[in-house]
């Protein structure tokens, strides 16, 4: 079984709990300092997640606010 790394298995997870209904479009995400300790991962990794999803469109960022879940109607693809 090959390994994910780990803010590709996050990021999936994200996109799985919207999917779910857990998330909908605008909530708020929590910050990188808050997902990071829930993964037991370091802020770059969250990073990186982050950057993946935005640049899916899945989520998006607020300078100040914070970073919020995207309609998945405007999806770039399926992540």
């Amino acid at each position: 079984m090959p390994i994910t790394a780990d803010y590709i298995r996050i990021a999936d997870e994200i996109v799985a709990d919207i999917r779910a209904k857990k998330l909908k479009p605008g909530d708020k995400l929590p910050s990188i300092t808050q997902l990071a300790a829930a993964h037991k991962v370091s802020p770059s990794t969250v990073k990186q997640v982050y950057v993946r999803l935005e640049a899916l469109r899945v989520i998006w960022r607020h300078q100040g606010k914070g970073v919020f879940v995207n309609d998945p109607k405007l999806w770039m693809r399926e992540p």
